[in-house]
């Protein structure tokens, strides 16, 4: 009877272990790479060379050329990616993933997430890089159980799964990153050659990749625990951001730098700040009616600016800047150039304006259309950016450049005089002004608010 006992025991744990193997063999899993050639796949940045050999993809290094890319066909959204890579003790390298390149973003330059090969002494691999971005957003210096498990000049195993904002790696079947971040969502897949400048000491060094799979099907289903608690990069600035002269203009937890546009305080209801969150709450669809649009206390000039906002059905509300407080005492809103936002499905602003679109999400308000959108939808967050440097200013949604103008211009004078801010003698020439936060009677969030000062 013992013995039927222990059959019995040996037959169910066999049976549990096949029908795990047989579960783990039916994921979705579609091959990247053939093993035979480089289909579904190109070529980005400088002038490494990529090759087939031995079932593996090779990149091999070329000194005087940039970092180089190669870089999927296709873009991914959310998706579960596993490859085994080998790499030389002196090659940087990495894998990109919801990766970009435009050509009105530093000329083309490949950006976006990056998951690290680091063979240095340092031995980051597998920690998260921001790539021709802001750096570092998940390095590996308290995560020493990762920095072991990298092999040295063997074959080593990556997954990575990139879920809605949340990135999590692990080498070698170790927890590596656990990131929350929503900057980029979708974006391609690629194989970084690190650049080596001159150094022709380093010239035909390789790095290798093989087995490369991912699961775009349904990936959450097939999501791993993470034993790392998530860090998230909301209301944060990297180490890069700092040294680049980027300021926090919301800390996520105070109103802090901010005041009513009307008033000397910041507003006492109508603005909300919870969860790293500064939200203007729903008050009937009027302009600055009830708590008021707020400002920055500090003026700017040339500036670069980024801010995250979030819209609700049917929202209507705005960044401003080069505003003027001193001007319009009296109801709406107060002065300035106003990057829009608006529903444009569902609010009629979306159809009105002194020229065609010019009310339209990330125009500049009642002057000039943005153009090649490609708004996130209703519920998600959006990233906009304004630049402006001198005369030149520039508006960007989601990573995209939409407009750009020149103040003072003989085209912008010429708008202004056609718009509603005819009777605002010089408007939108002014030197320096406020930021500002509009409300407009709807429910719009806001985080990530950072600048850096250009003058």
């Amino acid at each position: 009877m013992i013995r039927n006992k222990v059959n019995v025991s040996f037959l169910w744990i066999l049976t549990i272990l096949l029908l795990f193997s047989c579960s783990t063999e039916d994921q979705p899993w579609e091959s990247l790479f053939t093993g035979e050639d480089l289909t579904g796949w190109h070529k980005k940045g400088g002038k490494a060379n990529y090759y087939v050999e031995h079932n593996s993809i090779i990149g091999e290094i070329v000194s005087n050329t940039p970092n180089t890319f190669l870089c999927t066909d296709s873009e991914y959204s959310d998706f579960i990616l596993e490859l085994e890579f080998k790499v030389d003790p002196l090659l940087n390298s990495g894998i990109q993933i919801r990766s970009s390149s435009y050509p009105e973003y530093k000329n083309g330059k490949v950006h976006g997430y990056q998951v690290e090969i680091d063979p240095s002494q340092r031995a980051w691999t597998g920690g998260i890089y921001d790539e021709a971005r802001r750096g570092w957003l998940y390095p590996l210096k308290d995560n020493e159980a990762a920095q072991r498990a990298f092999k040295q000049g063997q074959w080593n195993k990556f997954r990575i799964e990139a879920l809605d904002d949340t990135i999590k790696t692990w080498i070698n079947g170790v927890p590596a990153a656990h990131l929350e971040d929503d900057m980029t969502l979708k974006g391609f897949i690629g194989l970084q050659v690190h650049g080596i400048g001159n150094n022709k000491e380093k010239e035909g060094i390789t790095v290798a990749w093989r087995n490369i799979r991912i699961i775009t099907e349904n990936p959450m289903e097939y999501a791993k625990e993470m034993e790392l608690p998530p860090k998230n990069m909301y209301n944060k600035l990297t180490q890069n951001e700092i040294d680049a002269g980027w300021e926090l203009l919301f800390d996520g937890k105070s109103s802090q730098g901010w005041r009513g546009a009307k008033m000397n305080k910041f507003p006492e209801s109508g603005w909300e700040i919870k969860n790293g969150v500064l939200t203007i709450h729903a008050s009937g669809g009027g302009e600055s009616e009830k708590a008021g649009d707020i400002v920055t206390i500090d003026k700017y000039s040339r500036f670069d600016l980024k801010v995250d906002f979030k819209m609700t059905e049917g929202a209507n509300s705005g960044i401003k800047y080069y505003v003027d407080t001193e001007l319009n005492k009296g109801k709406g809103s107060a002065i300035g150039l106003e990057y829009q936002i608006l529903d444009d499905n569902k609010h009629p602003d979306a159809q009105l304006g002194s020229h065609e679109g010019s009310r339209t999400l990330a125009s500049l308000y009642d002057l000039i259309k943005a153009e090649n959108k490609f708004p996130r939808p209703i519920s998600e967050w959006n990233h906009a950016r304004i630049v402006s440097d001198n005369s030149h200013v520039e508006h960007w949604l989601n990573g995209r450049k939409v407009l750009e103008y020149e103040r003072g211009s003989e085209e912008f004078r010429r708008r202004v005089a056609e718009s509603k801010y005819k009777k605002w003698e010089n408007f939108g020439e002014w030197e320096k002004g406020h930021i500002l936060l509009q409300e407009h009677g709807y429910p719009v969030l806001f985080r990530n608010i950072k600048i850096r000062r250009l003058d």
